[in-house]
């Protein structure tokens, strides 16, 4: 989702039509965006499986174009001369290869091209405010520039009817009626991951330090009875169960200090993550949409689940910080993100001239470091 806002921001940038390659797993999972359109590539357009034909060494790829000789970057060159499309590789750990394309020079002749074929894995939109004609329409399409996803995101996304029909029963059976809703989502990755009573450790820690989840203990009674009961609604977004039953446990066998009542749960826990099941995809989203529904929210470090949640929010997470490797980093268990925008992790570091790199952060005022990596940039007011 957050590479498919990015695409859809340059073709906006560059004025390109959209067309999305529809596997079987994406479809029915999202509603068409655009009235009396389709934004699904067409089943007869002549290029078959786009996403396995094109790959890193394909030598239709930009840089292997210019590599190759294939092409120039004379500014004189006429579209007629060019071939029909080319390929931006913007997958994640290709970055450092494919950056020149924001160059000026460079990034002219791709305009020209009549087709653009675009495979991506992450949040690159950030990177557009390095190309300074780009710049300039982004600084007037987005005064607030962390808006940028919030925006985008909730004007191309809408769940279609089997995806909101989940969003509403659970929404209605579970959510309605609280004061307060918490969202936790926490993500661990399946290699080597950290034990369960370290991760969880570490949750409590963030908890207690930023007053994310009720107290425990001793109910203070005077403040009870001159009050009418909070009702506080504490939802788990994770692969797995254990995290979901120990907070249930917690709200189940002690008070709060403020007397107020909390009820846990937790939508699904699918255990592993299945992308290419149309079902997994469906109630994927749908948790999307339950998380950016809650008033307070954490997320795991450098996940996308959660930066396309508090995007579509509109909300500055909580970040539970070093949830992926067995020795946790120095620094604050948690931190407040400063911006509702997602990070992308792989910046581009910009190579225009002979024997010069540049970081992007350097060059754009309004890019900073994330907070969950720091070698990721995004966009900040």
């Amino acid at each position: 989702m957050v590479a498919l806002v990015s695409t859809f921001l340059y073709s906006l940038l560059t004025n390109r039509i959209l067309l999305v390659e529809m596997t079987e797993d994406s479809k029915n999972v999202f509603c068409e965006p655009f009235p009396k359109s389709s934004w699904e590539l067409p089943s007869d357009f002549p290029i078959k499986r786009l996403a396995w034909k094109f790959q890193r060494e394909s030598p239709e790829s930009f840089v292997n174009l210019l590599e190759n000789r294939s092409i120039s970057l004379h500014a004189n060159v006429s579209a007629e001369s060019l071939p029909p499309f080319v390929f931006f590789d913007a997958w994640s750990n290709t970055w450092h290869i494919h950056s020149r394309i924001f160059c000026e020079d460079h990034q002219k002749i791709v305009q020209k091209f009549t087709w653009m074929i675009t495979k991506s894995d992450c949040y690159y939109a950030p990177a557009l405010f390095l190309y300074p004609e780009f710049e300039n329409e982004l600084r007037e399409l987005f005064p607030a520039k962390e808006s940028m996803f919030h925006h985008l995101g909730r004007y191309l996304f809408q769940p279609a009817n089997p995806v909101w029909k989940m969003i509403e029963r659970f929404y209605q059976t579970y959510l309605i009626n609280a004061d307060e809703k918490i969202g936790l989502q926490i993500r661990v990755v399946p290699y080597e991951p950290p034990p369960f009573e370290k991760v969880y450790g570490r949750i409590i820690e963030c908890s207690e330090k930023e007053k994310l989840l009720p107290e425990v203990g001793t109910p203070n009674f005077n403040d009870s009875e001159s009050n009418p009961t909070k009702r506080t609604a504490i939802v788990v977004f994770s692969l797995f169960s254990e995290y979901y039953e120990k907070i249930k446990s917690t709200y189940y066998e002690n008070s709060t200090v403020t007397g107020e009542l909390v009820a846990v749960f937790q939508p699904t826990h699918e255990v592993l993550q299945n992308s290419f099941a149309q079902f997994h995809n469906q109630k994927a989203l749908a948790e999307m949409y339950l998380l950016s529904y809650c008033d307070k929210i954490a997320i795991t470090a450098m996940s996308t689940f959660g930066y396309i949640a508090h995007g579509l929010a509109g909300l500055q997470p909580w970040i539970l910080r070093t949830l992926f490797w067995q020795i946790p980093k120095p620094g604050p268990v948690c931190v407040r993100s400063m911006s509702v925008e997602p990070c992308l992790h792989s910046p581009p570091f910009l190579e225009c001239k002979p024997n010069t790199t540049v970081d992007p952060a350097e060059v754009v005022p309004y890019l900073r470091s994330c907070e969950d990596f720091d070698t990721g940039i995004k966009l900040f007011d």
